[in-house]
């Protein structure tokens, strides 16, 4: 057996001249053909150090947690004197609906997959492709309007604090704009020490919220007055008790932004240390540690969520939460303020910017984990989309037309926002519904597609209520699947094979031919008669005039999944009908064939001689069959093939056209 250790197509490889120390810098990182990188949603590497489940569950947590800096006040503006009674429905979204599913998603993708992986698994071929990039597009409004909408909020919290001076009222763009850029730094910079910042930020917030909200407490039971004025606001704008319970099970859905984080936390699975006997085929220790992360994250926010929807609502005039109060965006730091002192609530603002700024990271993390995992191995993006910095730069300089767009409002980020983890969440219950149905277990597929159904029509909810976010979330998936195919036309001549591997008898047919050329006739897979072999063999020699004693050796390429890109050939070495044979799979038929000749070359030190038949039918009818079916003019595109990945023409393989 012999293995091709280096892709002739690797995008890490050195180039031979010419490369800018700048060039260098951008493209740090790009031999890292699997994405792994060091952040929030990095892969971990097997020698690299794990965490504790409470560690990571801070790493995941500044995204889940960092919320509360803007859910209780956009619960009120959406919901009014009701949005107590909407977050309990949304508390028993969470814990009823997605946090099963997401305890199944983890058993089911330990290495941090997420629910994507587990539907691309689900269908194979173009559609799953197809499916994997509309729900990319949804990821990435997720992650893009977490970044933005966070570094808005932290903008809030630092220009109303009573400290700022009176010039920054208004510079909310210009102080997003500057947060984001500085997230963008700490990326290209380096991002190595993400968990422990992540802790310190998250027990100091949350130690800080539970301050707030007993103070808070301790301030509605001395003020019963208060608490009988909202229930008396709720009764006569209601009707009855159960009139507002049917209201609140309709308004639910403008509360979606407090389900947030699930899939990052799925995401950051491989940080998770796991038990001593655990396998990379069953990670059970893993698996545990991340479903106990989820359901003790879960309980905490749906804790501050029923607390702190409540005490805003009772404490804090209506007017407030409007656009240019002081409680847009901030009611529980509008509380700080109010009742612990200009001192605590400053130091509550600093602790709200930290961690909402790091929300921003966790974001721009999973990003990073997300577009190296799939649309270069789809073939779907350049090969510098592997390397961190360059997807830095791109997806800052989303960030900065986000918040111009949006003039770094955060009520007006709200809906995007919801709408990216709605989506996301419906497809995770979708996977598990489906996987539960394949396992043959039907009272979990009806309880999960119970979930399914709730969490579509909280989803169709939002997009109706607020459909600002489904044209978001539209852009994103048309500019990802129309980047995605030019992509991928343009690196349709590129090799796909990562690796190429030779069994014992393919080298043997190789090495009888060890004192001149290695001639090779392509034949096709499906004419698999003695009488095609021989028709094939007797054309090739009269008209490629290869000698008459010429003892054949024939290649073919089945074809597998077309819509694959990067993929390990395996070239097994047959006889049929006494004729020698080279058989390998690939995805698409030219460069298959250029890769194994160009294998074949370096095992051996002979060039290869390939000969083959022009193809029948129309060229730009053939031209599309290659992009999208693998096959078509085989012979010209193997050449071309073979002059993008050799350019010096003597080391080249020969094409012969008869």
């Amino acid at each position: 057996m012999t293995t091709l250790s280096r892709t002739p197509a690797d995008p890490s490889a050195p180039k031979p001249k010419g490369s800018s120390s700048f060039r260098t810098w951008l493209l740090f990182g790009l031999q890292d053909s699997k994405g792994r990188h060091q952040g929030p949603g990095g892969v971990s590497a097997t020698h690299e150090k794990k965490h504790a489940w409470w560690q990571v569950m801070c790493l995941t947590g500044v995204d889940y947690f960092s919320t509360l800096g803007y859910q209780p006040a956009i619960a009120a503006l959406a919901a009014g004197v009701i949005s107590p009674l909407a977050t309990i429905v949304l508390v028993a979204v969470t814990l009823l609906g997605a946090l099963p599913v997401y305890r199944r998603v983890a058993g089911e993708s330990p290495r941090g997959e997420g629910s994507i992986a587990m539907l691309e698994r689900l269908l194979p071929r173009w559609g799953g492709k197809l499916l994997v990039l509309v729900l990319l597009g949804f990821a990435a409004t997720d992650f893009m309007i977490t970044m933005t909408l966070s570094a808005a909020d932290a903008t809030a919290h630092l220009i109303q604090n009573p400290v700022m001076p009176s010039w920054m009222q208004g510079q909310n763009v210009t102080v997003t704009l500057i947060l984001l850029a500085l997230l963008a730094a700490v990326f290209l910079r380096g991002f190595k020490e993400a968990m422990g910042v992540a802790v310190v930020l998250v027990v100091l917030y949350l130690s800080l919220n539970v301050v707030v909200v007993g103070t808070a407490l301790l301030e509605v039971i001395g003020h019963p007055i208060a608490v009988a004025n909202w229930w008396q606001l709720l009764w006569t704008s209601h009707g009855n008790p159960l009139m507002a319970v049917a209201i609140a099970l309709l308004v639910f859905p403008k509360l979606a932004l407090g389900l947030s984080g699930f899939e990052t936390g799925v995401a950051v699975m491989p940080q998770v240390r796991g038990a001593d006997d655990d396998t990379e085929e069953r990670p059970t220790g893993r698996i545990k540690g991340t479903r106990r992360m989820l359901t003790t994250a879960a309980v905490i926010m749906s804790s501050f969520l029923i607390t702190s929807s409540f005490t805003t609502v009772v404490l804090i005039p209506q007017q407030e939460f409007e656009a240019g109060g002081q409680a847009n965006g901030r009611a529980l730091a509008f509380l700080a303020h109010q009742y612990l002192g200009l001192g605590f609530g400053t130091a509550y603002d600093i602790s709200s910017i930290g961690i909402l700024w790091f929300a921003g990271a966790s974001a721009m993390a999973g990003l990073l984990n997300l577009v190296p995992r799939y649309l270069p191995r789809y073939g779907m993006a350049p090969a510098w989309a592997r390397a961190v910095r360059p997807l830095v730069l791109v997806f800052t300089l989303v960030g900065f037309t986000i918040t111009f767009l949006f003039n770094a409002d955060v009520d007006a980020q709200g809906g995007a926002y919801a709408t990216g983890v709605l989506v996301l969440m419906t497809s995770a219950a979708l996977a598990v519904t489906l996987s539960a149905r394949r396992h043959h277990q039907q009272k979990r597929a009806v309880a999960f597609g119970v979930i399914t159904a709730v969490f579509g029509y909280t989803t169709v909810a939002n997009i109706i209520e607020r459909p600002e976010g489904i044209r978001i979330a539209a852009i994103f998936i048309a500019g990802i699947i129309a980047i995605s195919l030019l992509s991928r036309v343009r690196r349709s001549f590129e090799l796909h094979a990562t690796h190429v591997h030779m069994d014992s008898a393919a080298l043997e047919f190789m090495f009888d031919d060890d004192d001149g050329p290695i001639r090779i006739i392509a034949h096709e897979p499906r004419r698999l008669t003695a009488e095609a072999y021989r028709e094939k063999l007797t054309s090739a020699i009269e008209v490629s005039h290869l000698p008459l004693n010429y003892r054949a050796l024939f290649l073919e390429v089945v074809l597998d999944d077309t819509s694959d890109f990067e993929t390990e050939l395996q070239v097994r070495g047959i006889e049929r009908h006494g004729y020698r044979i080279l058989e390998v799979h690939g995805p698409v038929i030219p460069n298959t064939i250029a890769s194994v000749l160009l294998h074949i070359r370096d095992v051996t030190g002979l060039m290869p001689h390939v000969y083959f038949r022009w193809t029948e039918g129309n060229p730009i009818t053939n031209l599309l069959r290659f992009l999208f079916l693998g096959e078509g003019e085989i012979a010209p595109v193997t050449r071309e093939v073979l002059r993008e990945a050799e350019p010096e023409l003597s080391r080249r393989p020969w094409v012969h056209v008869g």
